[in-house]
C-alpha cells in the first residue's frame, strides 16, 4: 500500500514509516477483522457468562428479586440490574456524599422494580442522569456532570 507521507513533518517521516512497514494494510487488516469472527464471538459469550455469574452472586448476596419478563431478557436484566447498582453505590456512596442510610433507601426502591427490560432500557440510555436517577428512586438530585 502507497502512503503520502509529505504532510509529516520531515523529522517525523522516518520512523512513521517504519511503524506502517510493521502494520497490515488496510485490506488485509479488514479481512483478518472479518475472518476472525468466531474467536469474537467465543471471547463475547465467555464474557456475558462471566457478567451473568457476577450479577447472580450479588443479587443473592443483595437480596434482589428474581426479574421478569421474555426468557431472552432475563439474564441481559440481571446483568444491566447489576451494573447499574454498582455504578451507583461507587459514585453516590464511595465517591459521593451518600451515606449507608441513602443508599440503603435507594436499594430497597430498586428491589420493587422487578421488570428485566426496564433495567435494560436504563443502561441502553447513554445520559449519565440514567444511572442514577432510575425513574425516581433516589431521593436528591444527581450532582452535575455525572
Amino acid at each position: 500500500m502507497t502512503h503520502d507521507l509529505s504532510n509529516r513533518p520531515a523529522d517525523r517521516r522516518a520512523g512513521f514509516a517504519r511503524w506502517l512497514a510493521t502494520k497490515d494494510c488496510t485490506d488485509c487488516w479488514k479481512a483478518a477483522r472479518d475472518a476472525d469472527t468466531e474467536s469474537k464471538e467465543e471471547w463475547l459469550a465467555a464474557r456475558r457468562a462471566a457478567e451473568l455469574e457476577a450479577a447472580r452472586e450479588w443479587a443473592k448476596r443483595f437480596d434482589m428479586p428474581p426479574l421478569e419478563g421474555p426468557e431472552k431478557a432475563l439474564d441481559w436484566g440481571e446483568r444491566s440490574r447489576h451494573q447499574l447498582m454498582t455504578d451507583a453505590h461507587t459514585t453516590l456512596v464511595m465517591e459521593g456524599t451518600w451515606d449507608e442510610a441513602d443508599w440503603a433507601e435507594l436499594e430497597e426502591k430498586a428491589r420493587a422494580v422487578s421488570r428485566a427490560g426496564w433495567w435494560i432500557d436504563q443502561v441502553r440510555h447513554e445520559a449519565p442522569h440514567n444511572r442514577v436517577e432510575m425513574e425516581g428512586l433516589h431521593r436528591r438530585p444527581v450532582a452535575a456532570g455525572w
